[in-house]
């Protein structure tokens, strides 16, 4: 039987649309894009959603999702060597200027004029630039503060001040460390990273008044203030911490706060909705929010920093990757969250309009705090010296990263008793003292 002409014309475009449609959505003959990510609750959810985009794009993600640490040295290797091993990679406030200097990310300042630039914090957007443009849209921001045990503090009798200091914050561990019932005086990073303890330390260094590097670029390692600040540090964890320290980083000790069983963690505002999150913590009802400790001087004691989203020059799929991170980082995304998942889920920090929303407001009794605490920190003055670097829980060099992560596995040998917090420092000096010998005499 022989069909009309017209019908055969019919399934012929039907069957040409079949075919367009197969080769577009079959996973071997779409786009792609490989993203590398870090593990925490934030780029997890991502993750999920990320459906959503590949259904509106017709792009396929394949993602790669490591601990902080691992997810560091990765990038790093790859991007230094010019790998094209990732399209999206997810970098932080320390890595985008200096990686943008070196021409290794592609520029995003041309996500369009819907992108609302403007209505990224100031201190955000400028942490992920370089001379004024911008090498890593943030999918959130954050500084450090202090959470607490509501609940316990009032049982003990004590009150936690807006604004503690750490002799205080001592006081408060010693009285409620309580190990017996599974409650620690006080949870803080042990494991060492320069993105782990050393990131919380450097902020104890400055608040005791000390800094990284003197102006003629000297390590100060083992200054006065450096001694003190990590002698309080080892002396406080060993005795009102949880056993095993060394082995806490940001995601363990935000697990074990969660489980009721620190009774402080000074640590990333970012945390904040996760602790209200009755799904996820047991102490949603008792959790309480002060500002980061203060010892000595106020310059440094409480961080700021972003995770963004950025695209290294060696990807091939740049045009796609902008698209990605548009998505992810805009406006209508963190709006989707919190529809969704609930306000205490949406990326926080790096957007003045979600400090304008009132379902989030009124969900999330933090978030004038954590506004604040991260429109005061300081990254160009972390310290009360005279100092040539910028950043607070980082110095913006490229050594850093070497320096940073030598620190903080000596200091971490302290804190197990395998050495003396004055041994750890000096060989700490001395490590930073050959990596910096070019930069000094310069």
């Amino acid at each position: 039987m022989t069909l009309p002409n017209r019908t055969g014309k019919t399934l012929g475009l039907l069957a040409c649309a079949a075919l367009v449609a197969w080769i577009f959505y079959h996973p071997d003959r779409r786009p792609e894009l490989t993203i590398a990510t870090v593990n925490n609750a934030d780029m997890i959810l991502m993750q999920q959603l990320s459906s959503e985009f590949e259904k509106q794009s017709g792009v396929k993600l394949d993602w790669v999702v490591l601990g902080e640490n691992f997810l560091r040295q990765r990038l790093t290797i790859d991007i230094s060597t010019g790998s094209n091993t990732f399209d999206v990679i997810t970098i932080g406030s320390y890595e985008a200027p200096l990686w943008g200097e070196r021409d290794w990310l592609v520029p995003l300042d041309d996500l369009g004029t819907d992108y609302g630039y403007d209505d990224i914090f100031d201190v955000v957007r400028q942490g992920l630039s370089y001379q004024g443009r911008m090498y890593a849209a943030p999918f959130y921001g954050e500084s450090s503060f202090t959470y607490y045990r509501k609940d316990l503090f009032q049982k003990a009798g004590l009150e936690m001040p807006l604004q503690p200091s750490y002799e205080q914050i001592r006081k408060f561990a010693q009285k409620l460390h309580d190990p017996e019932r599974g409650v620690y005086g006080i949870c803080l990073r042990g494991e060492p990273g320069w993105g782990q303890n050393t990131a919380y330390i450097s902020t104890l260094v400055h608040t005791f008044g000390g800094r990284w590097l003197d102006l003629d670029w000297k390590p100060q390692i083992t200054s006065p203030a450096w001694m003190e600040a990590v002698s309080f540090y080892v002396d406080l964890l060993s005795h009102f911490g949880p056993p095993g320290a060394i082995t806490d980083g940001y995601n363990e000790n935000r697990a074990l706060f969660a489980n009721g069983n620190c009774a402080m963690w000074v640590d990333a505002t970012s945390a904040a909705g996760y602790f209200l999150d009755a799904s996820q913590s047991r102490v949603a009802t008792t959790t309480g929010f002060a500002k980061a400790p203060i010892a000595k001087v106020p310059n440094g004691a409480a961080w700021v920093w972003s995770w963004g989203l950025a695209i290294p020059t060696s990807s091939k799929r740049a045009g796609v990757a902008k698209q990605f991170i548009k998505w992810a980082t805009s406006r209508r995304y963190i709006a989707t969250v919190g529809k969704r998942f609930g306000w205490l889920r949406i990326p926080p920090g790096s957007r003045k309009s979600t400090y304008e929303i009132p379902a989030y407001l009124e969900a999330a009794p933090f978030a004038p705090l954590v506004r604040e605490a991260i429109l005061n920190a300081d990254y160009t003055k972390p310290s009360a010296l005279p100092i040539p670097y910028l950043g607070i829980q980082y110095v913006s060099i490229p050594e850093f990263q070497a320096i940073g992560t030598e620190v903080g596995q000596e200091i971490s040998a302290a804190l197990a008793g395998r050495t003396t917090v004055q041994e750890a420092l000096a060989l700490a000096q001395a490590e930073a003292e050959h990596a910096l010998e070019g930069r000094a005499r310069k």
